[in-house]
């Protein structure tokens, strides 16, 4: 180790039979302008274990084959130690893997300065709790709308760019994000409603480092047939009832930034007709007039409806589709995200707790219990939604079961905890609970000690991981039937 190595520094062991590797690794580290980071070159394993990566506040660089498989992973990490995995088979069966055994995240190579620094600041985020990673510092505010309603407190206490949850699949979208980003190809975001599809295209214009640049959104579904190509194009005056100035529309505004235009498939054939003139040329004129206009915009589109069946059916003209389907995205479900649930749901109680001046700081068990039971069908606006109810409507502490709207905890019966009440013999037939409502009160109340720490849930229980992943499948399987 450097003998000029300081007392304030973060130690980032790089754990890599590829001499090259290290080197290369060991050189963005040292040139990323963070101060704070001493890479430390292992060829192996039992060399970083032996040097302490594992006793200390520090962060692994740790490459997959080098480490002798994911299932590794658990033994490198300490209870203060963070465990960044790398390979250069960069699938999403292995970043899974990786996470699921204990990585912290998953970075594929060849990795790059930013990704690499994005990863160390986040890991480092993750210890403070509250400190401000470098792309946070570096992204300035969009001056060309409204701020969203996520102040800058709710801001730190995202993930990733707006977005909460460390579950596979929301890393593997991260990912898509990083490197999709930069290009100037068309990207094509896919979800139900309430996945947050608008928060995928404002990381992406942010990471492609637009940030400074205009970022439109409009929404297809919410405009009239007759005012579509207004919207976008812009009218001049006099071009139809109603048009008493000129107006540029969301293109113009967007020019040299990014245009989102949300829920597509909405749009009637007409104006998608138009719109694929515009997106083939880049030229468009106001509608009533004749200037030829030319910009320069990054075109995001979304839709919360199957667009191959909308092509097939006839609804969505399959040229328009193909260019614009360039770079898909998928995003997850909350039912397929399960741990992202209650993380959801804290960031959101503290953030209007703050907004609304009230105490809460938690949920108690049996909310929190109920909270990862429910199948969500409306996803995190859902989620969202209730939590902001609970904040308006009550105040306390704690979060209760009993805040909880009716309609919620209907769709999930759940007994009283024998975690939190104790396990009784029943002393009537009515009375008997079925064995497997028993097992997963056990299992959610374990998880709710633990704040959602599936491994160490899983010990407190002394079963394995593996099985309360397995069982919570079955759970939301079960819910969603």
């Amino acid at each position: 180790m450097n003998d000029n190595h300081r007392q304030d520094t973060i130690d980032v062991y790089i754990v890599d039979a590829d001499a090259a590797q290290r080197r290369v690794l060991a050189g963005l580290i040292a040139g990323s302008g963070a101060d704070r980071y001493q890479a430390v070159p292992c060829a192996t394993s039992e060399e970083a274990l032996a040097a302490g990566c594992d006793s200390s506040r520090a962060i692994m660089l740790a490459d997959i084959d080098t480490i002798g498989g994911a299932g590794h992973i658990a033994k490198m990490a300490g209870t203060s130690s963070r465990v960044i995995a790398t390979s250069a088979a960069g699938s999403l069966n292995v970043a899974v893997a990786a996470v699921k055994a204990g990585a912290f995240d998953f970075l594929p190579k060849p990795i790059g300065a930013k990704a690499l620094l994005q990863g160390l600041e986040a890991a480092v985020s993750s210890w403070n709790g509250s400190v401000e990673t470098a792309a946070a510092k570096d992204t300035p505010a969009r001056p060309s709308r409204p701020a969203a309603p996520s102040t800058t407190a709710a801001s730190e206490e995202a993930d990733f760019a707006g977005f909460v949850g460390r579950s596979p699949a929301m890393h593997a979208v991260y990912e898509q994000i990083r490197r999709m980003a930069p290009s100037r190809a068309p990207v094509f975001i896919t979800g139900e409603s309430g996945t947050g599809k608008e928060v995928a295209a404002e990381a992406i214009h942010r990471h492609a480092g637009t940030g400074d640049r205009p970022f439109v959104a409009l929404n297809c579904s919410a405009i009239p047939r007759e005012l579509m190509e207004s919207e976008i194009f812009g009218h001049v005056r006099g071009a139809f009832t109603g048009a008493s100035d000129n107006r540029a529309g969301a293109a113009e505004l967007a020019n040299g930034g990014t245009l989102f235009l949300d829920e597509l498939a909405e749009m009637d054939l007409g104006p998608q007709a138009k719109l694929l003139r515009f997106i083939q040329t880049g030229n468009f004129r106001r509608v009533g007039g004749n200037e030829l206009k030319q910009v320069d915009v990054r075109i995001v589109s979304a839709t919360n409806r199957d667009p191959f069946a909308e092509v097939e059916a006839g609804r969505f003209r399959a040229d328009l589709f193909y260019r614009l389907h360039v770079l898909p995205i998928a995003l997850p479900p909350l039912r397929d995200r399960g741990e992202d649930i209650l993380p959801l749901a804290e960031a959101f109680l503290r953030r209007y707790a703050r907004e609304e001046g009230r105490g809460f700081r938690g949920f108690d068990s049996e909310a929190a219990a109920l909270i990862r039971a429910c199948a969500w069908p409306g996803n995190v606006r859902q989620l969202q939604n209730v939590v902001r109810r609970i904040v308006v409507l009550h105040d306390g502490s704690e979060a209760t079961a009993a805040m909880l709207p009716p309609d919620l905890t209907g769709n999930v019966p759940l007994a009283p905890s024998p975690v939190t009440a104790g396990v009784r013999p029943a002393r009537t037939p009515d009375a008997i609970v079925p064995y497997r409502d028993q097992e997963r009160l056990i299992i959610e109340s374990a998880l709710a000690a633990f704040d959602g720490n599936i491994p160490r849930a899983a010990a407190a229980l002394e079963i394995s991981a593996s099985t309360i992943y397995r069982k919570r499948q079955t759970w939301l399987d079960r819910l969603s039937a």
